[in-house]
C-alpha cells in the first residue's frame, strides 16, 4: 500500500495546507483547534491476486502553529527561516500483508505495520510548495529507512481548491526486501514464488487534490498514480509495476 501510505501521509502532515496565495484564502481552509471527521481509502495492489483494499480513516487531531497531531500522524515544526520550515514527523507505516490475504503469501512469514520517525523540510513559495522527508522504520520490522521529495502547486476557484502535485519515494534495500523479498525459507516453486532479493528502489507518484471548505467543513478527495521501480515490479509476489489509490475525508473543527 505504499501509495495510500504516501497520500495519507501528504494529508496528515500538512493538514489543511493548501498553499494559497492570499492570507485571507489561508485563514479560511487552515484554522486552528481540534479536529474531528472520517475518511475512507481505496487502493489497488500491487501483489498478485490481492486487487484493492478498503481502508476506513477515523480522524482526530490538533493543528496548531507548530503541532499538528492527524490520528497516529504526528509533525512538530522546530524551525521557521523565511520560506522554510524544519520538522520532526511520526507516521504509520500501512504496510504488510498476512498469510491469509493472498495464496501468493500462503507459507510465508507476515510482513507487519510499523512507524516511521524522521526529518522533513517544507519549502512555500506564493502557491508553490515543496516538501522533503526521512523517515526511518523505529519500530524495526524492516529496519529500513525511506526518503520522499514532492513538489505541489495550487489554484482556487471560488470555494473550491485544486492541487496537482509529483513526487519521488526512496527505499533502501532493507524495507524494500521486508515488504516484496522471499526468504529462503518461504520458497514455494509450485506457485511460482522463488527465493527474491529485493534491492533498493525509486518509485515515482503523481496526483490531484480537491480541497472545499463548503458544507460546513473541510472535504477532500485525492487521487494518485504510482510507477514502480523494477525491485518491486520484478517481485514474484507481485504482477503489476503502477496502481491507483483514492482517498475522501471530511474534517470539522471542534467549537
Amino acid at each position: 500500500m505504499d501509495h495510500i501510505q504516501v497520500n495519507i501521509s501528504l494529508i496528515a502532515l500538512s493538514l489543511l495546507s493548501i498553499s494559497a496565495a492570499a492570507n485571507e484564502d489561508r485563514r479560511q481552509i487552515e484554522p486552528e483547534g481540534y479536529i474531528y471527521g472520517f475518511g475512507l481509502g481505496l487502493n489497488q495492489e500491487v501483489y498478485k491476486d490481492y486487487d484493492r483494499r478498503i481502508i476506513p480513516l477515523p480522524i482526530i487531531g490538533y493543528r496548531g502553529k507548530d503541532l499538528n497531531v492527524f490520528g497516529p500522524f504526528v509533525s512538530y515544526d522546530m524551525l521557521d527561516v523565511g520560506n522554510y520550515s524544519f520538522s520532526v514527523q511520526l507516521k504509520p507505516r500501512f504496510q504488510g500483508f498476512d498469510e491469509d490475504d493472498s495464496d501468493i503469501f500462503v507459507g510465508m512469514g507476515d510482513r507487519d505495520f510499523s512507524m516511521d520517525l524522521g526529518l522533513g523540510v517544507q519549502y512555500k513559495k506564493d502557491n508553490w510548495r515543496a516538501d522533503i522527508n526521512w523517515l526511518h522504520d523505529v519500530l524495526g520490522k524492516s529496519k529500513g529507512y525511506e526518503s520522499n521529495a514532492s513538489l505541489s502547486y495550487v489554484w482556487r476557484y471560488r470555494q473550491v481548491f485544486f492541487e496537482p502535485s509529483i513526487g519521488m519515494q526512496y527505499r533502501d534495500s532493507r524495507m524494500t526486501d521486508y515488504y516484496y523479498g522471499v526468504q529462503a525459507d518461504e520458497i514455494n516453486l509450485a506457485i511460482d514464488r522463488p527465493q527474491y532479493h529485493a534491492d533498493s528502489v525509486l518509485n515515482q507518484t503523481a496526483s490531484v487534490s480537491v480541497v472545499t471548505p463548503l458544507w460546513g467543513g473541510l472535504s477532500r478527495f485525492s487521487v494518485t498514480q504510482t510507477w514502480y521501480g523494477d525491485a518491486i515490479a520484478d517481485s514474484p509476489l507481485t504482477d503489476s509495476d503502477s496502481s491507483l489509490a483514492f482517498i475522501v475525508t471530511y474534517s470539522r473543527f471542534f467549537k
